[in-house]
């Protein structure tokens, strides 16, 4: 459907393009106006926004980048962003704001309501990684003393304009959260009984300053559509709903893949982000690693007198690398992902190591049979193939074991765990693996060297 918008467009024939898009939902219509910035069809973009419904046109335009709706701004008329921004809700209002530049959040702000602009300039003081970044004033609330009944004509008067009606909550005249009741609890319950006869009160809530990333664990772990959000005197000023939630995760996700694969993280998207940028983000952490892998051949250095003796040694060096750094990287991997459920504590230290020793074990034990099997068919020395295995088992414990112990260690000392995923447990585990196999071949193999 988004290609015959896009085959319309290019030939001019507004009217059937019009025909498909006001059917369509508001999140395929941003798409289709990516599509436009990125052919740089200005012109058919802003023609294409005029066409369309109104309602249609402010609803998609929330779910544009920030380029996109920049591009529109700078075009309409004054009375058309105010439509726009008069149909937004508040929390998708602040993200745009945040990534405009001055000039257009001017104009932007200029042609808000004082209500909108004094929002907005509070939300703005909430550090980014906290709850009141992300949260929203548009909700429905009622005083527990209102009937079912009552309750009903609050949510038809009030609630066009909320980012929810589902969930609603309880306060006082100090707006102090009192409860929460859902549409559900109100359409099985007497239209005469009162709110605060059927709302919980036992509900889950954040504070203004809470960690963002707590946030979203606290979403997925009581499957909550919203999340109510009160000051530190307990009164409630915004909620925070599911799609930030899910936002949130995409980017603590994020953040943590670029972690682990030896990257400072990037604020914004890949084709966003400049040549020099990404080139930034990663050299400081290749050049660390380079230099740290400098140690390996240090390591071999002292090892040359065997090297120049048995050559046939050099070749079982990638493979035993290769190994240590895929095992090393499987454990870390699993660890890291398991504290970031919240599924491995660090009281669980002892347990989880020692598990993952076992498994070190069992997967080492296999490899280095059949090691030992392809080794000794191949060349015929026992005695060769015997190192190799032996090496095998020591450096798929001493990886295993890293992995689980440096992620651990980092949270231990306040630090992000991705920091210590597969490019700086492979550099470990490859001098590691060096140091085991030419000691293990001085001994086995010391009439040969």
């Amino acid at each position: 459907m988004i290609d015959q918008v896009l085959a319309f467009l290019s030939e001019k024939r507004y009217q059937e393009a019009k025909n498909i898009i006001k059917d369509m939902n508001a999140v395929d219509v941003a798409e289709v106006f990516e599509e436009l910035k990125e052919n740089d069809e200005r012109d058919i973009s802003l023609r294409l926004f005029r066409i369309m419904p109104k309602e249609l046109a402010a609803e998609s335009f929330a779910y544009m980048d920030s380029d996109t709706q920049q591009g529109i701004i700078e075009t309409i008329s004054d009375n058309e962003l105010r439509y726009i921004l008069d149909d937004m809700y508040l929390d998708d209002f602040v993200d745009m704001v945040e990534e405009m530049p001055a000039n257009v959040v001017a104009r932007v702000l200029k042609n808000t309501s004082y209500k909108n602009r004094t929002l907005i300039n509070q939300y703005l003081q909430y550090p980014d990684d906290s709850a009141g970044s992300l949260m929203t004033s548009e909700y429905v609330y009622f005083r527990s003393r209102l009937t079912v009944a009552q309750a009903f004509e609050v949510i038809r008067k009030t609630g066009l304009d909320k980012e929810t009606i589902y969930t609603c909550y309880v306060i006082d005249a100090e707006r102090h959260l009192k409860g929460v009741v859902t549409v559900r609890d109100l359409l099985l319950a007497d239209p005469e009984t009162q709110v605060g006869d059927i709302m919980k009160s036992n509900m889950i809530y954040a504070h203004t300053l809470d960690d963002k990333e707590e946030i979203a664990k606290t979403f997925s772990r009581y499957d909550m559509l919203a999340l109510p959000v009160v000051d530190k005197e307990d009164r409630l000023v915004g909620i925070i709903t599911i799609d930030d939630a899910v936002d949130v995760i995409q980017e603590e996700n994020t953040e943590d893949f670029e972690k682990m694969a030896g990257m400072a993280p990037s604020e914004d998207t890949y084709l966003k982000t400049p040549v020099f940028k990404l080139a930034q983000n990663r050299i400081i952490w290749l050049v660390v690693l380079m230099l740290s892998s400098m140690i390996t051949g240090s390591l071999m250095e002292q090892y040359e007198a065997a090297i120049a003796t048995l050559p046939l040694l050099v070749s079982f060096i990638p493979m035993l690398m290769g190994t240590g750094g895929n095992c090393g990287s499987q454990a870390s991997t699993v660890i890291i992902r398991g504290m970031a459920l919240d599924e491995i504590e660090l009281s669980d230290f002892v347990k989880v190591w020692f598990k993952e020793v076992r498994v070190a074990l069992l997967c080492s034990f296999v490899l280095s049979v059949i090691n030992f099997l392809r080794i000794w068919l191949q060349y015929g020395d026992a005695e060769v193939a015997l190192t190799v295995s032996l090496t095998l088992i020591a450096t798929v414990c001493i990886a295993k074991s890293l992995g689980c112990i440096l992620p651990m260690l980092a949270k231990k000392l306040r630090l992000d765990p991705a920091i210590m995923a597969a490019p700086m447990i492979t550099t470990l585990t490859d001098a590691a693996s060096i140091v085991v196999f030419f000691n293990i071949a001085v001994r086995l193999l010391s009439a040969r060297l």
